[in-house]
């Protein structure tokens, strides 16, 4: 796998919407997040009606031969509620009850192609509930608060097949589920939310094989990747130009080979972020918003910071950059 550009971009995904410019937790739009790759667990599907989804699925193109080998990571974000048992912060604090998010990865074993048209691979995973109590305190060793963080319980599986659709060409399908039985259902989106599994992506790799890309597949097998049924994930070749040995399934759409601009600070969770605009609006904000921020958690705080820290020269490198010019055909417009 080409883990280094696919960590990049995951990351990205992972926290795509985590919380929205202004970044303070009392604006309204931070008051219903994680919007994107969220599996839910059954029971709370169906109480809305099946409109939310229990699983995601990927299935991809791959030329090899039978010894070919699948790697497979699934990614996402498990929640966790943060309550305030001591407190000598002011006004602007976190409010009771806030869900942060812990970095997940499931490795599965490696599987050839042979073993993946033979028989479909199970594997079950499951994070238990856990509650950690901890110290918060200030820039001068004092203590400002007594914090609990809870976790509940996330359980799924992910399921791995292959088959052979021609010579040397396989089908590969991914199928990850919320496998959770919740005995007395959910009070609601919020509950649920904790026994679910959020912005959820797969990160693929292929040894002794490749990748075919869906986006643009070469004509003759047009047809075969049009046919590929991917549901909640949109999957896209990732690496430099020309590499076809990892894929990422992304709840957000993308196109092969998607970059970070090199001009970017770091992240900035905003959908359809524009870093100069996000971090000329961050510079506008009061100080009693930003001291907000301040007391959210670490990565809000993180972005202030590197913004307010930000040397001229790097904030004119927002401003735009062009990447590279051809000349025009001619006769064209």
């Amino acid at each position: 796998m080409n883990l280094e550009r696919a960590d990049q971009i995951a990351k990205a995904v992972l926290y795509e919407g985590y919380m929205l410019y202004p970044y303070r937790p009392s604006s309204v739009k931070n008051q219903q997040r994680w919007n994107f790759g969220v599996v839910y667990p059954e029971a709370f599907s169906d109480a809305q009606g099946g409109s939310e989804p229990t699983s995601l699925q990927t299935e991809c193109l791959v030329r090899g031969n039978a010894s070919t080998v699948v790697e497979v990571k699934l990614r996402f974000l498990q929640l966790q509620r943060r309550r305030m048992r001591q407190s000598s912060l002011a006004t602007g604090s976190l409010p009771d009850g806030w869900q942060e998010a812990v970095e997940r990865e499931v490795g599965l074993p490696e599987f050839s192609l042979e073993e993946l048209c033979f028989q479909t691979a199970i594997h079950p995973f499951r994070f238990p509930s856990q509650t950690q109590v901890c110290s918060e305190n200030d820039s001068g060793g004092g203590l400002v608060a007594i914090v609990e963080r809870r976790q509940e319980t996330v359980e799924g599986s992910v399921d791995i097949s292959a088959r052979k659709v021609r010579d040397s060409l396989f089908t590969v399908r991914i199928h990850a589920r919320n496998i959770l039985f919740l005995e007395n259902g959910t009070s609601g989106r919020d509950e649920a939310l904790m026994h679910s599994l959020v912005s959820t992506h797969l990160v693929l790799g292929v040894q002794s094989g490749e990748f075919i890309s869906l986006l643009e597949p070469p004509s003759e097998l047009q047809e075969l990747a049009a046919n590929c049924q991917n549901r909640s994930v949109w999957p896209v070749l990732v690496g430099e130009e020309g590499q076809h040995d990892t894929l990422l399934a992304s709840p957000i759409i993308l196109y092969d080979y998607p970059k970070i601009a090199p001009e970017s600070a770091g992240d900035l969770f905003d959908g359809t972020e524009i870093d100069e605009i996000l971090s000329l609006r961050i510079m506008t904000l009061t100080e009693e918003e930003k001291n907000e921020i301040r007391q959210s958690d670490d990565r809000a705080r993180h972005i202030l910071e590197r913004t307010d820290a930000m040397p001229a020269e790097q904030f004119m490198k927002l401003h735009g950059a062009v990447r590279g010019m051809r000349p025009l055909k001619e006769g064209a417009p």
